[in-house]
């Protein structure tokens, strides 16, 4: 087999618009050119934050056993092929977040462990996916991707800001990073050169660069980067689809018919197709290597959302939350399927001898156990291999320990990025079965 001299910045190329390649055999994308050529040949480890606002049902957060035989609660249950490469973790906390016993108060520094400011003044502390970003993220395109599903809020709540409950994700103390809720502009943000509204397909503008790569790869690459080039297709089209269907979330015009063209950036009225469409185009940064670090916020804390696909239309999702109902639970599995989605997603994708899932960590958190404000201990689970470094089928209860900092799983979760630190937040130490 032939191997190309690709930087790890391989880019397929076309007029104002740039895709970086997926993971191939016959070319070393992601290694120096210093490096030898089995080095050069092994894919980035990538890092996911998925977050869940209100926590979960308090009775069905939980798990038994361990490695694949492993038994999840029912909030869990759609990880369960993943059992085999799961870590659940219970008993960690953030002894800041207890200070104000508010979800502003406990969500704005989930990420950072840091002392954050009241009585509408700003200020939290850098969030480690931002930290992470900061240190690694230079031989991206993107340093990070950060994407929702729910607006910011910018009110006050009992004298905290609700930019703390709107924003888990920060790139300085005083700097929410910020947030793209529309489908379109994300997956413009991945591959456009500028995030611009426009009618040209990817894909058209970087056709020719892609025939003249596929010349120069083995037949096995080929069948990879064409499988790539439709999924890529795949979501054009559906963002494109959601655009026509006329569907906005929010903010509705007071005319029945807009009288001038609607805005294709709009993002889907329809949750599952806006969740799915965040959850490709997560997948497609992390294939591409157009970042290695992606925040996916899936609601805010306090949020607003409704679930009409469930059948529970009648509350929105921050008073739901409020009671440990057959459709809590419901609402409940629909946000961890966002997660199996996506392992399953990466998963599908090979990397040489791992997946795209062995390469990457994936963590779903919220800022309380449950609705009751809970945030004594905080719900994590994390799935996937992280390059090789991540054991899974683990069930870690360190709710016994007196150090039992979050941030130490974030010490942990770092180093396994490239990123070495003595402390973090609260923590000086990581936790040694991360």
């Amino acid at each position: 087999m032939t191997t190309h001299n690709y930087s790890r910045r391989a880019l397929l190329k076309g007029i104002g618009v740039s895709m970086a390649l997926p993971w191939m055999e016959s070319m070393r994308v992601w290694g120096d050119d210093k490096k030898s050529s089995s080095q050069a040949s092994q894919a980035p480890t990538r890092m996911a934050i998925l977050f869940s606002g209100c926590g979960f049902h308090r009775h069905e957060w939980w798990a038994k056993g361990s490695g694949s035989t492993m038994e999840l609660g029912k909030v869990l249950t759609p990880l369960n092929d993943f059992r085999d490469r799961l870590v659940f973790i219970r008993g960690l906390y953030n002894a800041e977040a207890l200070k104000g016993n508010i979800h502003s108060s406990q969500t704005g520094n989930l990420l950072s462990g840091a002392p954050l400011a009241a009585g509408g003044e700003i200020r939290s502390g850098t969030s480690i996916d931002q930290l992470v970003a900061q240190r690694v993220g230079r031989q991206n395109k993107l340093p990070s991707l950060v994407i929702g599903c729910e607006k910011s809020n910018p009110s006050v709540h009992k004298n905290y800001s609700m930019l703390y409950s709107s924003h888990v994700s920060w790139s300085s103390p005083t700097t929410p990073t910020p947030l793209e809720v529309y489908p379109a502009l994300a997956f413009d943000s991945l591959f456009n050169d500028t995030a611009q509204r426009g009618d040209q397909s990817v894909l058209d503008a970087i056709l020719q660069d892609a025939k003249d790569v596929r010349r120069q790869i083995s037949q096995l690459d080929q069948r990879k980067l064409d499988e790539y080039l439709n999924s890529v297709r795949e979501v054009e089209q559906r963002i494109s689809r959601a655009g026509k269907r006329g569907e906005l979330q929010g903010w509705r015009p007071t005319l029945t018919k807009p009288d001038i063209p609607r805005p294709k950036d709009g993002y889907p009225q329809d949750i599952v197709e806006h969740m799915r469409l965040m959850s490709d185009i997560l997948v497609l940064a992390f294939q591409t290597d157009t970042t290695r670090v992606c925040t996916l916020k899936l609601n805010n804390d306090h949020g607003t959302l409704r679930f009409p696909h469930l059948g529970v239309d009648y509350m929105i999702h921050h008073l739901l939350s409020h009671s440990d109902t057959e459709d809590w639970l419901k609402v409940n599995q629909f946000f961890v399927e966002q997660m199996a989605y996506i392992a399953k997603r990466l998963d599908s994708i090979q990397e040489g001898e791992r997946t795209a899932l062995d390469n990457s960590m994936i963590m779903l958190c919220s800022s309380m156990l449950n609705g009751h404000h809970d945030a004594n201990q905080l719900p994590v689970v994390m799935v996937g291999g992280g390059g090789g470094q991540l054991q899974g089928g683990q069930n870690l209860d360190y709710l016994k320990n007196p150090n039992r900092q979050m941030c130490r799983l974030y010490l942990s979760m770092m180093e396994k990025m490239g990123v070495k630190l003595d402390r973090f937040g609260d923590a000086t130490e990581k936790l040694s079965e991360i």
